[in-house]
């Protein structure tokens, strides 16, 4: 497919010319290098998807059966109304790996509501054997039931059609088909909607796949590929690929890969990244528009879809997660360039983030709960709103808020409500961490704790030349403001569900954080002259199930108080905040170079970035 013009994208590509004998060598490397990380998935796993989509898509058929029936209508009509599923994501791009999940859709007839979708569907896929870890969240941007079949993720949305009853041979291309939606499903269809256009949108799909599964390796290595938590999700980053793609229609993989780098790093963010002109449709729904809607105008780092009603794909990016991700671009670009002159390997691109090193200070976010099923739930609805929190800190004196990418889920046994308490808390004795489940069966009073830590890492500004006094950094504010926000739930409930916000210094982080032999002797780090301690730290806003709140102290080993708060509301009027006395380089602590020290990226031959990137090339 090409433009009117004799060409992919909104702007004529940055070169025609076809990749080097080199960059074609590099190309060979790297696709090796993709087979040793393991990228690719067994033919045996990829027959097992098959399977478990027409599971699906048979339980999609009675889901909607069973409504309609209660619907009051005929067993036949009831069978005819149909039911279909679509797949997006990584899996219909053709760039899934062993054990990622499948984005699924489900669409349905008119007559099948949302609430049917999260109440009777929910319930007949926990009731169905193979089907396990069902959780649904309603209240997400895009509404969603997570589960597995089989072992195989699956990421279920739904959309209902304007239509009475839904054909096998259903085809998403229509945009009359959005007639009379509501904006929830038309952000459920746009998913399907929008990988097919990204298909047809790039010169080379084979090209196109090898490039995104590097550039997907390296962000899920460094800790950036997150939508929810405010990073780019896998649509988002399959749109810059296929952009690139487009600038280099006759180039090779190693290619693509290597002006990802540079050109990502040079884009004039908040300049769009888009892949064909915004269309405007018959419908009336909305399409991103920065001129019309100010909420537009406030995307940091706007990737378009493609397919109408276009959308930002990046509305969650943060300032924050904005500048670490423009820093790896940066990284990124150094490695590569040294790929292709010889003197390093692909596998340095692939080296895992240094997350858990890099900042002195973090914050804990601790979701708990007394069942499975409603940890899943519950912290999924915790997790959803983490990027309100990064947020609210960066109006605060924190230079970063940097959320790290997924949760840490346990289960703890507890012999009576002070351990509960405890565990809700984070503070996990090694007597609750050793013992089993088997270990408090038959005694009254004991019980298990679900719990799913969320971490954020504080970078913080150092101290101003000459200032002697600790650095009192007041976050008691977005920490009672988040609390407050996650138990607006409709579904939270005080007795059952716990949410904590607290602070830790680097040297109290959990060993279930590293890998085996990842971190040094806590004997061997770097301590701070205020705080030699225990490593235990004090709370900011603790809710935990059915209990009283102790007061909240500061330990030797912190060097930081966060003023108590009860019931999301400050017990002091000028909470002290975080106190903390940084070295003179600041609280940032890199295992690699300091990106402001990595020389700024060019294109090679004279290549020229802003050919893609001129506001009037794309306006």
């Amino acid at each position: 497919m090409s433009s009117t013009n004799g060409f992919l994208g909104v702007t004529p590509p940055i070169s025609l010319k076809e990749s080097t004998d080199r960059e074609k060598e590099v190309t060979i490397t790297l696709m090796e290098e993709l087979r040793r990380q393991g990228v690719f998935e067994s033919e045996e796993e990829s027959k097992r998807r098959e399977i478990v989509l027409g599971r699906l898509a048979s339980l999609v058929k009675k889901f909607v059966q069973k409504v309609s029936i209660a619907r009051g209508l005929s067993e036949s009509a009831a069978e005819a109304a149909g039911g279909k599923i679509f797949t997006f994501g990584s899996y219909r791009l053709g760039v899934h790996g062993p054990g990622t999940d499948i984005d699924t859709l489900c669409v349905v007839p008119k007559h099948v509501s949302r609430e049917d979708f999260f109440d009777v569907f929910e319930d007949m896929l926990r009731e169905t054997d193979g089907v396990t870890e069902v959780s649904g969240v309603p209240e997400a941007y895009v509404p969603i039931i997570k589960l597995k079949i089989q072992g195989i993720p699956i990421d279920l949305l739904m959309a209902r059609l304007e239509l009475s009853s839904i054909p096998d041979d259903l085809s998403l291309q229509d945009d009359q088909l959005l007639r009379n939606l509501d904006e929830r499903c038309v952000r459920s269809l746009n998913g399907s909607r929008v990988v097919d256009e990204i298909l047809r949108l790039v010169p080379n799909v084979n090209v196109f796949r090898d490039s995104l599964r590097t550039i997907k390796l390296w962000a899920q290595r460094k800790a950036i590929y997150s939508n929810v938590n405010g990073f780019l999700g896998g649509v988002a980053w399959a749109m810059l690929v296929a952009r690139i793609c487009q600038l280099y229609p006759n180039a090779v993989a190693g290619a693509i890969v290597s002006r990802f780098f540079i050109i990502y790093y040079q884009w004039s963010w908040p300049q769009p990244v888009l892949l064909k002109q915004i269309e405007e449709g018959p419908l009336p729904v909305r399409v991103w528009n920065p001129k019309l809607y100010p909420a537009d105008r406030s995307h940091r780092m706007p990737i378009i879809t493609p397919a109408y009603p276009s959308m930002c794909a990046t509305h969650n990016v943060t300032d924050s997660t904005f500048h670490i991700m423009r820093e790896e671009f940066k990284k990124g670009s150094e490695i590569v360039e040294k790929v292709v002159v010889g003197s390093a390997d692909w596998s340095e691109l692939f080296t895992k983030h240094d997350f858990f090193h890099r900042y002195r200070y973090y914050l804990q976010v601790i979701a708990s709960t007394g069942d499975p099923d409603l940890q899943l739930k519950w912290s999924g609805t915790v997790e959803s709103r983490i990027r309100q929190l990064v947020m609210k800190l960066e109006y605060t004196e924190v230079e970063r808020a940097h959320p790290f990418i997924k949760g840490f889920d346990q289960v703890h046994y507890c012999l009576n409500a002070e351990e509960v308490r405890a565990v809700a808390q984070g503070d996990i004795s090694e007597a609750i961490s050793k013992r089993k489940k088997e270990d408090i069966e038959g005694k009254e009073g004991a019980s298990a704790v679900y719990s799913t830590t969320f971490y954020i890492g504080l970078l913080i500004p150092p101290k101003p030349a000459g200032a002697t006094a600790p650095r009192r950094v007041d976050i008691s504010y977005p920490t009672t403001e988040f609390t407050k926000l996650v138990k607006m739930w409709e579904k939270y409930d005080e007795a059952t569900m716990g949410i904590v916000v607290r602070h830790i210094k680097s040297t109290a982080l959990p060993d279930y954080v590293f890998d085996a032999g990842e971190r040094q002797p806590r004997s061997a780090q770097k301590r701070s002259k205020a705080g030699k301690g225990t490593g235990k730290s004090s709370n900011t806003s603790p809710d935990v199930p059915n209990k009283k709140r102790r007061s909240s102290h500061a330990t030797d080993s912190m060097p930081a108080q966060f003023q108590p708060v009860q019931n999301g509301t400050s017990s002091e009027a000028h909470p002290p905040g975080l106190e903390i006395t940084p070295s003179s380089t600041g609280a940032y602590n890199p295992a690699v170079n300091d990106p402001s020290q990595i020389k700024s990226p060019q294109l090679p031959f004279g290549e020229n970035v802003a050919v893609a990137t001129s506001a009037a090339a794309i306006s």
